[in-house]
């Protein structure tokens, strides 16, 4: 069974595991302190066009989340996402553990707009209520859309209307960037971020997520809060390496590329057989809506993700591809789609 479930299912990039065999039996030093690391903050500050940055590579998006957004906030102030949002909906409430409320608006394409952080910090008006404080959006998105750089221009000029901040989730940040329909550059995220990370897990790493902290008030104490929560790894150089092959030349890229490449050959195939879609994605996770009997089809041969009823012939279904998802297989799964006589 070939897995379409997620972009997470296999190991890591041939080069990233070569780096790691061919350094395991270096000495370096511990805590992320190594020159592994160090490197790999060098390129990843070369590749946003920006110094005036801190970087902290930690292990996954849910760590790296609620470590940011609990640090980064007093203990009265929320954060505002939309009702989709990974930390609203599957981080098993880790941002409410550290005592802060995620205050949600309902969005059909997945993205937050301005008129509803507006609204959001309009209803909330005095010391009875929790303080919004926090902006949280992922691009891309849960849903696999993307945001223009106008929309997040717009959404940092409220941010500083409200004196709000800004912090991008960039679990898929590469797919993101990678989509033929963005306009936002890697370079962008300094300048309109608070602080954003990049997205290796879901990327081509083993695991792993660079976080870059751009706004300079909130590097205070940062890896004690690291340390304080569990996750400052001693073997910090297993992520420096990772993030050193990954960003050294157009790898990040070229693997996003390729998993958004899969994606769309599938959406085009289900496109011409005149089926919809939940969600207009140009990433490499779609969301189609099938036929019952097609989707059985499917599953004799892949694994597929979140199959929901739509109606009593028809239920929406969750394709992710990765970085390493095989062509000749993506054609044996299109092969089945034209076939099917609906």
């Amino acid at each position: 069974m070939y897995s379409f479930v997620n972009d997470y299912s296999e190991g890591a990039h041939p080069r990233i595991m070569e780096a790691m065999v061919k350094t395991n039996l270096e000495q370096t030093s511990g805590y992320s302190t190594d020159y592994h690391t160090e490197n790999a903050k060098r390129l990843i500050k070369k590749a946003i066009d920006c110094d005036d940055v801190n970087i902290h590579i930690l292990v996954g998006g849910t760590q790296t989340n609620a470590i940011a957004i609990s640090s980064f906030l007093r203990p009265h102030q929320a954060a505002i996402g939309v009702d989709t949002a990974h930390i609203n909906v599957h981080e098993t409430g880790a941002i409410e553990a550290t005592g802060h409320k995620v205050l949600t608006a309902q969005s059909e394409d997945g993205k937050l707009k301005p008129e509803m952080i507006q609204k959001i910090v309009n209803e909330h008006t005095d010391e009875h209520m929790v303080q919004p404080k926090l902006v949280y959006i992922s691009n891309s998105t849960e849903i696999g859309t993307i945001y223009k750089l106008d929309e997040i221009k717009a959404i940092k000029e409220c941010c500083n209307k409200n004196n709000l901040l800004l912090f991008l989730d960039g679990a898929r940040l590469g797919v993101g960037l990678t989509s033929k329909e963005s306009d936002v550059k890697l370079s962008d995220l300094p300048k309109l971020c608070d602080a954003f990370y990049i997205g290796g897990t879901k990327n081509g790493a083993l695991f792993g997520e660079a976080l870059v902290i751009c706004n300079n008030s909130l590097n205070e104490d940062f890896r004690f809060l690291i340390k304080q929560k569990g996750a400052m790894l001693a073997k910090g150089r297993l992520l420096g390496i990772q993030f050193e092959e990954l960003f050294k030349d157009d790898l990040y890229f070229e693997l996003a590329r390729h998993a958004n490449k899969m994606a769309i050959l599938i959406k085009n195939a289900i496109s011409e057989k005149g089926y919809k879609f939940k969600s207009d994605s140009s990433t490499n996770q779609q969301f189609p809506i099938l036929p019952n009997d097609l989707i059985s089809e499917l599953e004799e041969k892949f694994s597929l993700g979140d199959i929901i009823r739509v109606d009593d012939k028809n239920s929406s279904i969750r394709i992710v591809t990765s970085w390493a998802t095989d062509e000749n297989i993506v054609y044996e799964f299109i092969k089945i789609i034209k076939k099917f006589d609906k």
